[in-house]
């Protein structure tokens, strides 16, 4: 029987006690649909767009560290503690996993980085580590918690602050502070989002191609669509466009008729009909940078309901974009997308028939990242940042539409990642 990744992921993070990973760094590629022979023709066509595609260099990452410790200086912490997950990644290039046998990096706000390790992956941590020679290990029988308690104290830091980031898990934590009962620690976001929300040009060219891969693997997957397809037919045939296109980590995620109002989806079985409506969200990384697009199509004829609600959406999606000018808060935003529906009598508020959800996410090497276009979330919007925008409109027992492009911030306003959807019927344009 192939393996569900994502049960298995679920699974696999529960066991850790840290959230799920990409399980290409874990298992063996179980895709039902691989052969070029087994694809439709639009997708079998497809072929990599991942020429040029420069990965983030060590000079930036070096920058990003000394971002770090100018804001662990300003928020009066002595170091930064760092678990396997992506501001390890961010940071420093190095993917681990979080496994029981504890591996941090231990940041300080003055001085050099360094590791602790298990000794029995000291050499494999050395091929992967490249900005700092100080590995300090720790025996299987030894404490790894002395071992971080002493590298803080090495630089410096014997009380005071420490900041934690937040999925940093409990047992780790724990351990530390009875090694190190002098320090506070405290929770970084200020530190971790306060460099990771803002992206560099090398960045926002990772998550262009990403984005690029998503769409042109939608347009060529939804030419694939024929009357009692499941949903997890489309799904796996979306995956595999994309991974034809380059893309990594590929995910889907498809509703169809009355399922497509569930905005993550339903459990129950689906099968295509004449008429359904058609809900893609979907996306993909490039060098680790995400994309988030959503399309939504009928199979078949629209009906004037449906292409009443789709172009209600799409104002909405318009109203937000407008919206997310610089200076302006995240939950004006959210707002100005929620003001275009309830004027049109949906919610009011998170109430359906409406959007129950907020406006958008930020993205970046996270698919949900920092900060969000939610009401209450007064952060001002910056250069640099980058958001979906996605209001759903979710009728139960009818159907949902969603369009969700993403956007960046630059100094001139707001500029979409990908062209927005112009109709119902012409998901991708002409």
């Amino acid at each position: 029987m192939p393996i569900d990744r994502r049960r298995f992921a679920g699974l696999f993070a529960g066991f850790l006690g840290g959230t799920a990973l990409p399980l290409h760094r874990f298992l063996p590629r179980t895709d039902p649909v691989t052969d070029p022979c087994d694809l439709p023709a639009p997708v079998a066509a497809l072929t990599p767009m991942t020429a040029g595609v420069v990965p983030i260099r060590d000079d930036e990452r070096r920058a990003r560290l000394a971002r770090a410790q100018r804001l662990m200086v300003e928020q009066r912490m002595g170091a930064l503690l760092l678990e396997p997950g992506t501001s390890m990644e961010y940071f420093t290039g190095v993917t681990w996993w979080p496994s029981e046998r504890p591996f941090v990096a231990v940041l300080p706000a003055r001085g050099e980085l360094a590791f602790v390790s298990p000794a029995f992956e000291e050499a494999r941590a050395r091929q992967l580590i490249k900005l700092t020679g100080d590995v300090r290990v720790w025996q299987e029988d030894e404490s790894p918690y002395l071992v971080i308690a002493d590298t803080l104290r090495d630089r410096g830091v014997r009380t005071g602050r420490v900041g934690i980031e937040e999925r940093f898990r409990f047992f780790v934590l724990d351990g530390v502070r009875k090694a190190a009962p002098a320090i506070e620690f405290v929770e970084a976001v200020g530190v971790t989002a306060g460099c990771r929300m803002f992206k560099s040009p090398a960045e926002l060219a990772l998550m262009q191609r990403a984005n690029d891969i998503t769409l042109a693997a939608m347009q060529a997957s939804l030419q694939a669509l024929r009357e009692g397809m499941t949903r997890r037919d489309l799904e796996t045939i979306q995956e595999a466009a994309m991974r034809r296109l380059g893309g990594s980590d590929p995910w889907v995620l498809v509703g169809f008729g009355e399922a497509s109002a569930y905005p993550h989806g339903s459990a129950g079985p689906q099968q295509l009909k004449e008429g359904d409506i058609v809900l893609m969200d979907s996306g993909c990384a490039v060098e680790g940078y995400q994309a988030d697009i959503t399309r939504t199509t009928v199979f078949g004829r629209p009906t004037a309901r449906q292409t009443e609600i789709w172009n209600l959406e799409r104002r909405a999606q318009d109203a937000a974009f407008a919206a997310a000018k610089l200076g302006a808060t995240c939950e004006s935003v959210d707002a100005a997308a929620r003001r275009v529906l309830t004027d049109a009598g949906f919610g009011p508020g998170y109430k359906v028939p409406g959007l129950p959800h907020r406006t958008g996410h930020g993205i970046g090497m996270d698919g949900h990242e920092w900060t969000n276009f939610v009401r209450g979330n007064t952060t001002r919007i910056q250069p640099g940042m980058c958001f979906s925008d996605e209001p759903t409109i979710a009728i139960y027992g009818e159907f949902g539409i969603r369009l969700e492009d993403c956007l960046y911030i630059t100094e001139g306003g707001p500029r979409f990642f990908t062209a927005q959807s112009p109709a119902i019927d012409r998901p991708f344009g002409s």
